[in-house]
């Protein structure tokens, strides 16, 4: 059984708890966990979640058509389910919580795609494949909980096949941002660091990927964790009855205020990146 390093096992024992399962799957929805494309703030955060999975997939574009494609972090598999689904894409979801995993998996079922989509439990510091096996890595903010951002990379640049794309959000700091302002968000997640667009930019070109484009959509974090701080305040009695304890509620709300502050104080980045293996 892989060892999971400090980092990783922190959000493994966040994603598994009962108030984290119960959070997620009540106001996400239980398929999609990960900052979405809002066209209002009114929008609601399931539908803004899959704008952001079906912008990635465009992206990509006819690539993505019967191509054997890695999600390192997948969470529900609701991106992995979507493009099985639309493109006829063979999918391995690498995610660490074995709760995500178990209701990914009778997702597959329900939905007929479990010849398609398979949910494995594991960890991106150490992605369980041989060299060169995929056409496609995909990852939608989960990088962030890494400890050892590069060792990701690397085991990026290792499974995917020459020529290969790799597609991914994550929350970062922004390049200019000032040293030490973050330290509520850090705090948050429990990590001493952030990744930067300058970061996977530099990382990635030493191991010989070349950007294709950073589609910046950073002004979507504050509206995006605003959004779901308002919803958890109006569903604060009914979440609370589904067996969420008042101190993850309130921890949460404080959390997510500090992003909003961050991101409307310009210290974070957020959008679509795309590099492609030379």
């Amino acid at each position: 059984m892989t060892q999971y390093s400090e980092a990783v096992q922190t959000a493994q024992a966040y994603y598994n708890s009962d108030d984290a399962e119960n959070f997620y799957s009540r106001l996400w929805g239980g398929e999609d966990i990960h900052i979405g494309l809002y066209q209002s703030d009114e929008e609601p955060v399931v539908d803004a979640s899959h704008r952001t999975v079906a912008r990635m997939c465009d992206k990509l574009g006819d690539k993505l058509k019967d191509a054997k494609v890695l999600d390192i972090g997948g969470g529900y598999g609701g991106s992995a389910r979507y493009m099985a689904e639309h493109y006829g894409a063979e999918v391995v979801s690498l995610n660490l919580s074995e709760v995500q995993n178990e209701r990914g998996r009778k997702q597959n079922v329900e939905r007929g795609l479990d010849e398609l989509v398979t949910i494995v439990d594991g960890d991106f510091e150490n992605v369980p494949y041989e060299n060169d096996t995929f056409d496609i890595v995909w990852s939608q903010d989960a990088m962030l909980h890494s400890g050892n951002r590069t060792r990701v990379l690397e085991e990026v640049a290792r499974v995917l096949k020459p020529g290969g794309s790799f597609i991914f959000t994550d929350p970062m700091q922004s390049d200019d941002c000032p040293d030490g302002v973050l330290g509520p968000v850090l705090d948050r997640i429990q990590l001493e660091t952030m990744g930067s667009p300058g970061f996977y930019r530099r990382e990635l070109e030493r191991l010989g990927f070349a950007l294709r484009q950073f589609e910046d959509h950073t002004e979507q974090v504050p509206r995006h964790y605003g959004g779901i701080r308002e919803t958890l305040e109006a569903r604060e009695d009914d979440l609370r009855d589904s067996a969420i304890s008042n101190d993850y509620i309130a921890n949460m709300k404080k959390g997510l205020q500090h992003w909003v502050d961050a991101g409307k104080a310009g210290h974070l980045a957020w959008g679509i990146m795309i590099f492609d293996k030379q």
